[in-house]
Parts: structure tokens; sequence; C-alpha cells
């Protein structure tokens, strides 16, 4: 055991980032439209956006130590995350849905930076326990399943050539109106301005996470690597089956018929809606939600048509048009049929 976990560590990596604050996410009227005790800062090189808290511990997210028989999923937000981890732990631990309805996603499957974002001291009492730090993380048992909404630069370099790693795009519309409802949801940040005020948000790189297209195009770029598996949720959504046979050939997974189907019933997007261990229902409870909306929201493909303007669409479109020039990823904005 000992040599194994040797093989798997490297020594530490130089960090090379650095995050600097943002001055107008400190004064209005981004204080008026959201909630960010600090405002946010900015990685450079990267152009990373997170907060200053998160930029003071970064270093420990790259020195963390991937294990081979890990299983890493990693999104930009509001791609299928939660649907994926579900998917990914459920196929690694013989389609357990007792156990999974019993126990959060979030310790099952953690959120790897999810501890260095905001700081514990914003956190409402007990979330620490919801939400398990690196410490927690690194002593887990084996295999673990670990979500990251990091951009690989932000990861452990030696992640891809460890161990295996699942990374889901979504088309940027529908991302946007996700990320809008999402924003609304949560106590931190409680966004309170328009969606059209939140689109200028997004496109202009100052929100979490972003920016967006950098952060998809360079998984993209690595869609070869033996141990990456590119999805799209356009796909989930139009052959939720056919996705998890990939997932499942690429973990080397053979579910039997019957755990197919159980599973597959599992996923459904209104068995998980209804799911608390999924939809982090504890979270909630503690607080960390406001009232209106629940964290699995519509799951559709297209919703978007139901928020942008013409005129807005136009613009979105433009800047979609604008960072894909030079590459050949393409998405899907609709689907005639979804499950």
């Amino acid at each position: 055991m000992a040599e194994e976990e040797e093989k798997t560590q490297s020594s530490n990596v130089e960090f090379k980032f650095q995050f600097y604050p943002m001055p107008d996410t400190k004064i209005p009227p981004f204080t008026e439209h959201f909630r960010f005790p600090e405002g946010l800062a900015r990685c450079e090189p990267g152009g990373f956006v997170l907060t200053e808290e998160f930029g003071r511990h970064a270093h420990e997210l790259v020195n963390f130590k991937p294990r081979k028989d890990d299983v890493w999923v990693v999104t930009f937000p509001k791609c299928g995350t939660t649907w994926t981890q579900e998917m990914v732990w459920m196929l690694l631990n013989d389609c357990n849905a007792e156990l999974a309805k019993t126990t959060p996603l979030t310790i099952r499957a953690p959120f790897l930076e999810s501890s260095r974002v905001d700081g514990a001291e914003n956190a409402p009492p007990g979330l620490a326990d919801l939400m398990p730090s690196l410490d927690v993380i690194d002593k887990m048992a084996s295999p673990r399943v670990i979500k990251s909404h990091l951009p690989f630069y932000l990861l452990p370099p030696n992640l891809l050539d460890t161990c295996k790693v699942v990374y889901v795009a979504r088309n940027p519309k529908d991302v946007m109106v996700s990320y809008y409802h999402h924003h609304k949801l949560m106590k931190m940040p409680s966004y309170s301005g328009d969606f059209e005020t939140f689109v200028n948000y997004f496109m202009n790189d100052h929100l979490e996470f972003l920016p967006y297209f950098p952060h998809i195009l360079d998984a993209w770029a690595k869609r070869t690597h033996p141990n990456l598996l590119f999805l799209f949720y356009e796909d989930m959504k139009k052959n939720l089956r056919g996705q998890v046979e990939k997932v499942a050939q690429f973990l080397d997974k053979s579910p039997s018929e019957a755990k197919m189907a159980l599973l597959l019933e599992h996923l459904k997007f209104d068995n998980l809606s209804k799911n608390d261990s999924v939809n982090f229902k504890t979270a909630k409870d503690l607080g960390y939600m406001n009232d209106d909306g629940t964290f699995i929201r519509k799951g559709k493909t297209g919703d978007w048509k139901n928020h942008l303007s013409p005129e807005l669409n136009r613009r979105v479109e433009a800047w979609i048009e604008a960072n894909l020039a030079k590459s050949d990823l393409r998405f899907v904005m609709e689907l005639e049929q979804q499950d």
C-alpha cells in the first residue's frame, strides 16, 4: 500500500499563478447585484475568476494528490455535473441506489474546491460536514469520485496521467440560464439583478469560474488523451443510455441489464429532482439556499429560448461565434426530443 501511495504522489508543484482583486466587484453596481464579502479575484496568467479566499489557497489544489483509481468529474458549472457525478458513483458502486438515496452526493463524490471558495467563516453551521475539506477528501477510501469546476491548469498537473477524468460540456446559452437561476438560489451570491445584466457579467468574465470558453476549449484540446472522456450534456439528454454505456466502458464496468435498468431509472431527471441526496436538500435546510427554487431545476436543452430576447440572443450568438472562430468545437442548442 505504501508503494502504491508513493507512486501516486509527486513533489510539491511550484505555483506559478497570482490572484489579483477585481476592484469593480467591490463597488456598485456589482455589490448591489451580488453578495461577495471580498468581491472577486482574477488569476494571472489564465484569467480565471474566483474569490480572494480561493486565491489564498489555490496552491493547495494544484498540489492535491490524485490516485490511479480515482475518477474525477470536471466541468464548468451547470453543465450536468451533478447528473454525471451520480452516474459515475453508481457505476463504481454496483448501482447501489439505496446508499445513493441516503448519503448526500457531496459526501459520496465531494467537491474538491468547495471549502476554499468562500471560506469556512462564511459557511452556515453544519455545512462543513456536508462539504468535506481537502484533508478529508485526501483520506477517503478508494475508489474516490471527485468533482471540480476548476480549469485543468489549476488542477494537479499529473491528473490526466494518473487517473480517469470525465469532462462534460453544455451549450453556453443553457449554461447562462442555469447559472443565472443558480446565482439567485444560493444565498452566496444571491443575485438580485435581471437576466440580461447577468448575461453581460457572464460574457465579460465577471462571475465565479469564468471565463467559460477557455475552460471548455482546453478540455476539448485534451479529448484524445486516453484517460479523458469528453461528453456533451445534450447527448445525455438525447440518449441517456448510450452515454451511460460509454461511461461504463470508459470505467471498465459492465453492469447487468437489471442494474442498467435500475441506473437509468435512478438517473431520470424527474427522479433526481425528487432525490434529496442529489438535490442538496440538507444544504437548503441548513440555510445555504434561498427559499424559492431547487438545486436541480428543469435540466432542459433549449430553455434559453424562454429567457433570451431576440436582441440579446444576437449578442450572445456573436460572442459564441467570436470565441469558436479558431476551433472545430460546436454545440447543439436545441433538441427535437430529449429524455
